[in-house]
């Protein structure tokens, strides 16, 4: 793993916080803490980290807010640290932008896992592809027009829809399998999600998120179709450029 990544830390519990960047700093990670949401707000504007490790509980902000700050500026890493164990904490999380969600107490080198696995699935997809023999990397459809190599989205009308890691990996799957429908359990591998157990609806709130940015009624979707109790559909023909 290489030795430039830089993470921000933000917890507001000393203890847990000093812990949490001495794991990270033994693995080689530059790490930068925060104790407080506006604390960490500053740092963000001054640094671009790679990842966030986020407490919820935080004395002047709700985590989740931040996340929702976060990810609405950057495709930045984000983990959740939470002592929350309910289930629609953790859907929330993922609406709110999370990549990941780890509950208190956790262990130790399954948290250093969790951040080695998110780094490396971040650097996969920030690093541009490169063409295959046919230099065929953009998919069109229904009027928009998907770059693979700029990891781009273009909306009908020209605009440049914005996507986090997780939705333009999930949107790839689907439009490289249209016309199928294909299973959670394999949109889950396609976006990297090893670490999420089966009971999540990761799947399912990301293609809510990729709804509304794409359907024209997302309570009527036209392009990601719904398969009960199996997986979704890319219904639109697809043209490879």
């Amino acid at each position: 793993m290489p030795r430039n990544y830089h993470i921000l830390v933000l917890e507001d519990e000393p203890a847990t916080r000093a812990l949490l960047a001495s794991l990270l700093e033994a693995e080689s990670f530059r790490v930068t803490t925060a104790e407080s949401a506006g604390q960490a707000q500053e740092l963000a504007a001054l640094h671009n980290f790679d990842l966030v490790l986020l407490d919820l509980n935080l004395p002047d902000e709700d985590g989740l807010y931040i996340a929702r700050e976060l990810r609405s500026k950057s495709d930045v890493g984000i983990i959740m640290l939470t002592s929350r164990k309910e289930d629609i904490d953790r859907v929330v999380g993922l609406e709110m932008g999370a990549d990941d969600y780890v509950t208190k107490p956790f262990f130790p080198r399954e948290l250093v896992a969790r951040v080695k696995g998110l780094l490396r699935r971040l650097g996969v997809s920030r690093t541009p592809r490169r063409s295959d023999g046919d230099g065929r990397q953009v998919r069109r459809f229904d009027g928009w027009e998907m770059n693979l190599a700029r990891r781009s989205l273009m909306d009908p009308a020209g605009r440049e829809i914005n996507l986090t890691r997780a939705e333009f990996d999930l949107l790839t799957a689907l439009v490289e399998g249209a016309g199928r429908v294909l299973a959670r359990d394999h949109l889950l591998d396609a976006i990297g999600s090893q670490y999420w157990t089966p009971v999540d609806r990761t799947i399912d709130v990301l293609v809510s998120r990729l709804r509304r940015k794409m359907e024209v009624d997302p309570k009527a979707p036209a392009i990601i179709i719904t398969s009960h109790g199996y997986g979704y559909k890319f219904a639109p023909s697809v043209s490879i450029d």
